[in-house]
């Protein structure tokens, strides 16, 4: 008996029942059996070796698929627990799952120390075990069978995770010496890892549980080639002086202390200037796009969120109520603008005629991350959202949201982010306890949102689960000059928010009716977005957002009369820097001044103060010749203008 599976290039193939993916491959090309990592069968990634006994759609998958990348990435994380088993016995295990870049795996090393030492001993024992071209064996076993194993094996994390798991469910991996639950898949064997790297060591909570025991987090990445290996390093260490944690100290543009709280950044003056032309940036494009500032408080009481959604949805993992001495009175630090916004809009009656409603806000937001979830300006306690909310008529949709789309782009050009694919966020159709509404208004929105992203070409994939709990989205997957991934942007279609807080207009038929919402933030959030540029342009802003653009340096004390003089034209003339009179050479300064990645060098002395002029220099590029004071303005402010 035959099966018939369909290739992606849409044809199909019939194969003997049980056919395996190794065997499909190498019908194809020896080359892509040799290459070959696992199979996508009917939408899920399966081993190799794994039997297929029905029609099937198929993709072999290589290194170059995301879904090779991540069996190999897992597959690694297996590797690196039986080096742990073998050098450390006793150790228990968590979860060890592939991530974007790399994998880790959460360990339980019994109270034993673990630091670099030891990430080096285990990467050479990683290495060793790879050469012995182990396979990874998947069976099947009973849940009986699971408990026993692991409860004699002494891991109660693992006999946990089984007490989760239905019977018929449950399935083994083996390589080497090693077992694990597993839910798979797995590359065919260890010899595919040709070349590992252990990164690092972090803790974490077992289950992100912060009343459970705390474990040690292993990180590290594996490659097919050493040449990839040695790329990505060297990517690591260029992203290492781009940290933009590293920058923003060296830059003086924010900072974190401990008296004021875990993750609530304090923007210095410097940071404030960047984040204050940022905001101007975008008034100036929500202006021309027809929206209307607001503003709303930062605290709201826990009714208005019960309304929304967001208490049942995020209230035990969010800030506690605060509590007022009116005992009946409960409030939230606002972790959403949406509501505020919604009741906004009902402080009058709509007609057809009023909509679309575009009211938008640079709002503060709370959200209570774990500790452990805290980094740098990526992810914070309390952050600023240029958030705005279009209430519109079911026609006005998908026009509303293709202008949207037209915005986002119009960002990402000003601040040259080029390279970028906008995934189409889903809910996840397993899973619908997640997220409030009906089925066929869920349907229509990822159906508007797919058009909108077609009518301007964009490249898109969807991702189911990844949608907000009242509706999908288009979340804008953006690459930076290192290449690495960041999601930049969001627009998001809502017919739930509406419904909960009764909003209403009157059509043209003297009826009343609901809005639609959309949510979007180009930026996403400033403090995010902030850290992504910084880590982009490695701190060399545009000369627009520049917070200091010029630095005046006399190359001496005897002109700095003449340095002042300057320095207070160019301030009359809004350019923003500083004057460095300090008793230094002027070789210190002008290091000191390419090392605050400052635009421009204006170098004073004795022939410029003469002839009324400036010696300009450039970050980065050297000396540029000297020119009339008026001369250098001209050509600023042609090479300063904002988008």
């Amino acid at each position: 008996m035959n099966v018939k599976i369909s290739l992606p290039d849409g044809s199909v193939r019939e194969f003997p029942k049980g056919v395996k993916g190794y065997d499909i491959a190498l019908s194809i090309s020896e080359g892509l059996a040799r290459n070959s990592l696992a199979i996508e069968v009917n939408g899920e990634i399966w081993d190799l070796s794994r039997p297929i006994s029905s029609d099937a759609s198929i993709k072999i998958l290589t290194w170059n698929d995301k879904g090779g990348k991540s069996t190999f990435w897992h597959s690694s994380a297996h590797l690196l627990a039986e080096a742990l088993e073998a050098l450390y016995p006793g150790v228990k295990f968590g979860a060890g799952p592939a991530i974007e870049s790399g994998f880790y795996y959460d360990v339980d090393l019994g109270g034993r120390p673990f630091g670099e030492d030891d990430l080096a001993k285990v990467e050479a024992k990683m290495k060793e075990l790879a050469k012995k071209d182990s396979q990874y064996v998947r069976t099947e076993v009973s849940k009986a069978d699971a408990l026993k194993y692991f409860t004699e094996k002494g891991d109660e994390y693992k006999v946990e995770l089984i007490n989760d798991l239905a019977d018929g469910t449950i399935t083994f991996y083996k390589q080497g010496n090693f077992t694990d639950l597993c839910r798979g898949p797995h590359i065919p064997n260890t010899g595919f890892l040709k070349a590992v790297k252990l990164l690092n060591v972090a803790g974490a909570y077992w289950r992100n549980n912060q009343n459970n025991k705390m474990l040690t987090r292993i990180y590290g990445i594996t490659f097919p080639k050493q040449k990839e290996l040695d790329e990505y390093l060297h990517v690591l260490e260029e992203a290492k002086k781009r940290d933009h944690r590293k920058l923003g100290k060296e830059l003086e543009l924010f900072a974190f202390s401990e008296k004021v709280g875990m993750g609530l950044p304090l923007w210095l003056p410097k940071g404030t200037i960047l984040r204050e032309r940022l905001e101007q940036f975008m008034r100036k494009a929500q202006v021309k796009a027809g929206y209307d500032p607001v503003v709303t408080p930062h605290i709201g009481s826990k009714q208005l969120y019960v309304t929304s959604g967001h208490y049942e949805k995020y209230g035990k993992d969010s800030f506690q109520p605060i509590h007022t001495p009116d005992e009946n009175e409960e409030f939230l630090l606002k972790p959403m603008n949406c509501p505020h916004h919604c009741e906004i809009y009902k402080t009058k009656p709509r007609s057809y005629r009023d909509l679309p409603v575009r009211l938008a806000e640079f709002g503060t937001v709370y959200r209570y991350e774990m500790s452990g979830e805290l980094h740098g300006l990526t992810r914070v306690r309390g952050f600023t959202q240029d958030d705005a909310h279009i209430f519109c008529r079911p026609d006005q949709v998908k026009a509303e949201f293709v202008k949207v789309i037209d915005l986002v782009l119009h960002v990402f050009k000003s601040l040259g982010f080029e390279n970028y694919t906008a995934q189409v966020s889903l809910r996840d159709p397993e899973n619908k306890q997640k997220y409030i509404g009906e089925d066929h208004l869920w349907e229509k929105a990822e159906r508007e949102i797919q058009e909108a992203a077609d009518e301007r070409g964009l490249k898109t994939v969807a991702v189911k689960g990844e949608a907000a709990f009242y509706g999908p989205k288009l979340d804008f997957m953006v690459r930076d000059a290192l290449g690495r991934s960041w999601q930049l942007g969001t627009i998001q279609v809502d017919y739930q928010l509406p419904q909960r807080f009764e909003l209403e207009y009157v059509g043209s038929d003297n009826q009343r009716h609901r809005p639609v919402m959309i949510h979007r933030a180009p930026f996403g959030s400033l403090e995010r977005f902030v850290a992504v540029l910084i880590e982009h342009c490695a701190g060399n802003f545009p000369l627009w957002l520049a917070p200091d653009q010029i630095a005046v340096l006399p190359i001496s004390e005897r002109f700095n009369d003449y340095a002042a003089k300057v320095y207070d034209m160019l301030k009359a003339q809004d350019i923003r820097g500083i004057l460095d009179d300090r008793d230094e050479k002027i070789g210190r300064k002008i290091r000191d001044a390419e090392t605050k990645k400052i635009p421009f060098m204006l170098i004073v002395g004795e022939k410029e103060a003469t002839d009324n002029k400036v010696a300009v220099r450039k970050h980065g590029q050297g000396d540029q010749g000297s020119v009339s004071l008026d001369e250098f303005v001209n050509n600023f402010k042609v090479e300063c203008a904002a988008p």
